[in-house]
């Protein structure tokens, strides 16, 4: 008997756009003869299945099902797609757990870890697996000292929304009086902000899952950016960013970036695919860790899904790991 599966995507973030392309992906590649898939779409004011036919129909948010064509619809497991909250950042998945509908992605704990940058520098800084760049995490309702900042770290840097993706927000300052309007635009987007020591090398991101109890390293993906950091644009407009994969590095600089990724998965108990990111230092060979994504992105330009393919296989038989594993988690 085929599988419900509630595809839920959009969410409340400036990453909208990029969650519902996800989507459109995840839901093309999920095998139709396993599982029927209702996409549903989260926004503030509403949580909305519409079916093929146009008719949109409501989710019951104290239970989580669906009435279509007046056939109640409960499901057996959540595929979560949405990028920002409160996909990624632990809200739906403490949602879920109360309800007891296995999803697809990290934990509630991991995932509110992971979404903020900063507490999670903290956090894999005290692991001791990789190198994190010193950093200062600042509030829009604290008072702070730009001067005071500079103080303690040294130009460039980064600033950037401490809880936000898609590179939104984020500037790169090399000079004290770009630092203040650089928390502006941040604050913009989010009340904290992470202020951290540009390391400058190439960029490299892991992605990785468990399932059938075995653990997948996919390859690694090297980022070629024409622009001077891989932002919004450089992210989203064909042409700017090389993205090759497998990436071509030094080997030994291989093997350190998927062990550190694959300890940094298992200590901070992720489940699902993760994309782990990192810079691999121009001149020491030092890798940095850059952040541990939940919900990384899966349109047919996405880093994961090149790294899906680089690995021999389907997106339909890498959804379909996905989802079997989380439903697996239900019955042990």
């Amino acid at each position: 008997m085929k599988k419900n599966i509630a595809l839920v995507a959009g969410g409340y973030s400036g990453e909208y756009v990029i969650s519902v392309q996800s989507a459109v992906v995840i839901e093309k590649n999920i095998d139709p003869a396993l599982y029927d898939v209702y996409k549903i779409i989260i926004t503030k004011d509403s949580w909305t299945y519409t079916s093929p036919e146009g008719v949109a129909a409501e989710v019951n948010k104290n239970d989580f099902s669906l009435t279509v064509n007046g056939k109640p619809i409960r499901f057996d497991a959540v595929f979560i797609g949405i990028h920002g909250t409160p996909g990624e950042d632990g809200r739906l998945q403490g949602y879920f757990e109360m309800l007891g509908i296995p999803y697809t992605s990290c934990g509630m704990v991991t995932s509110a870890l992971t979404f903020n940058k900063s507490y999670c520098n903290k956090v894999v800084a005290a692991l001791n697996v990789v190198n994190v760049s010193r950093s200062v995490h600042i509030f829009r309702d604290k008072p702070y000292d730009a001067a005071e900042i500079l103080g303690q770290l040294r130009l460039p840097v980064f600033v950037k929304p401490a809880e936000g993706g898609s590179s939104i927000g984020m500037s790169k300052v090399n000079k004290a009086d770009e630092l203040e309007p650089a928390i502006q635009k941040a604050f913009n987007e989010d009340s904290q902000v992470l202020i951290e020591e540009f390391i400058k090398g190439t960029e490299v991101t892991c992605g990785l899952f468990r399932a059938q109890g075995n653990m997948t390293v996919l390859p690694l993906t090297e980022i070629r950016s024409t622009k001077e950091f891989f932002d919004y644009e450089a992210k989203y407009t064909p042409g700017i960013t090389n993205e090759v994969t497998p990436a071509e590095i030094a080997p030994e600089a291989a093997d350190t970036i998927r062990a550190a990724a694959l300890e940094l998965y298992n200590r901070l108990n992720c489940k699902g695919i993760v994309r782990a990111d990192f810079i691999l230092e121009e001149g020491t060979g030092k890798v940095y860790f850059l952040e541990v994504n939940t919900m990384p992105g899966q349109s047919e330009n996405s880093l994961v899904p090149q790294q899906v393919r680089a690995a021999g296989l389907t997106l339909r038989a890498f959804y379909g790991m996905l989802i079997e594993e989380c439903l697996a988690a239900v019955k042990n």
